[in-house]
């Protein structure tokens, strides 16, 4: 308003020295200060119509869903500005459903097309409230149609509309809530190994050192400012608990992961994740002996590590009891974020004769960050078929 008030006193004053000078017939200076009023008028115009335009080009475009043009649209939009985050608000506590803490679900994958279906549906039953998840993957070398999957769950996930749903026959808000989002990474690293040798002892340091720095690029591409929790998941999972995520939060420790189960073929149920383990006096001794670039594996009977594994652990006593452990598998991995921002990576390389993830265990020991499992088979356990 002050701009138009400011032209019209001009215009105004302008209308009085015209009749000024037409009075005294003065036609020179007349021209001499029409002429100066006309640059004076086209300067205010087009300073307005600059400062208009500026303030249309810093509004902010959101979407929970966007592909790659539309973000170097958005970064576009918003270079220039500063942001201000403040991380010392950014906590991972033991109620964070009540205090609205967001979750990062992070897979990587590979010709993971046939357990899609099962995995979204395992994740949908989550209590967890969905708008304070986000799922991302990083599929690499795939030769299927997981993409292409992925891409139609998460439309759905997406523009979920929560007054009308045909699954919500029970009111039940797990399945009409919209995810906060859905991300697709795609990176090729060009690494080829058969099924049949994928668990062979002699490729384990080669494929696992794969491993890692697919979650390492996963991790470092999906983690925002607003993630408190970051929660590793396989996706051939075939059962895990609805409140899985409440009951882990609850323990409230650095890092924390659920036994894992395998079903067989007779219906019986065998311990799985040989990767959570502690150290022993003994496991300890042997790798006093070892070359420093030596890895080690568990559950090959190639070399024996004398460590003490979850599998071989007692599965009685208080629920939700927690033990410490030196390292960990990732079927289930839940992280408090900041244990990863502070440098707890998954190392491709040999550290303290371990790579992936449990060489990640042990890194995130030697910064002092807590490494547990709840033992207990129920109510927390993972069924896992492969």
């Amino acid at each position: 308003m002050e701009k138009f008030s400011s032209t019209s006193s001009s215009v105004s004053s302008f209308s009085t020295m015209l009749s000024y000078f037409a009075k005294y017939n003065n036609k020179r200076t007349m021209m001499v200060v029409l002429c100066i009023f006309t640059f004076f008028s086209l300067g205010l115009i087009t300073l307005s119509g600059t400062q208009q335009q500026v303030l249309c080009r810093s509004g902010t475009l959101s979407s929970s869903y966007s592909d790659s043009t539309t973000s170097s649209q958005d970064s576009s939009m918003a270079a220039g500005r500063v942001k201000f985050i403040d991380l010392n608000q950014l906590e991972a506590t033991s109620t964070a459903k009540e205090r609205g803490e967001k979750v990062l679900i992070l897979t990587p994958l590979k010709n993971a097309a046939k357990y899609l279906d099962r995995y979204f549906e395992l994740i949908d039953k989550l209590t967890y409230p969905k708008h304070l998840i986000s799922i991302a993957f990083l599929v690499s070398d795939t030769t299927d149609d997981t993409v292409d999957i992925i891409r139609r769950k998460a439309d759905d996930m997406l523009n979920r509309s929560v007054k009308s749903n045909e699954n919500n026959e029970r009111n039940d808000n797990r399945y009409t809530e919209r995810y906060d989002s859905v991300t697709i990474f795609e990176k090729d690293f060009d690494f080829d190994l058969p099924e049949d040798k994928r668990h062979t002892f002699e490729l384990q340091p080669l494929r696992r050192s794969f491993m890692a720095r697919s979650r390492n690029y996963l991790l470092s591409a999906a983690l925002r400012d607003d993630h408190a929790w970051v929660l590793w998941l396989d996706v051939d999972l075939v059962y895990y608990p609805d409140t899985i995520i409440e009951d882990l939060q609850s323990v409230d420790v650095d890092v924390v992961v659920p036994n894992c189960l395998r079903e067989t073929d007779d219906g019986s149920f065998w311990g799985y994740d040989k990767n959570n383990w502690q150290e022993t006096d003994k496991s300890l001794a042997i790798q006093s002996k070892l070359d420093p670039d030596h890895v080690l594996l568990e559950g090959y009977y190639e070399f024996l590590t004398e460590r003490y594994l979850m599998v071989d652990m007692p599965t009685h006593g208080d629920p939700l009891r927690k033990v410490p452990l030196d390292g960990v598998g990732a079927t289930f991995t839940l992280v408090k974020s900041h244990v990863h921002r502070e440098g707890a990576n998954f190392p491709p390389y040999v550290y303290k004769h371990q790579v992936e993830t449990e060489g990640f265990a042990k890194m995130a020991k030697a910064m002092g960050f807590g490494v547990y499992v709840i033992i207990l088979l129920f109510p927390i356990t993972l069924i896992c078929i492969f």
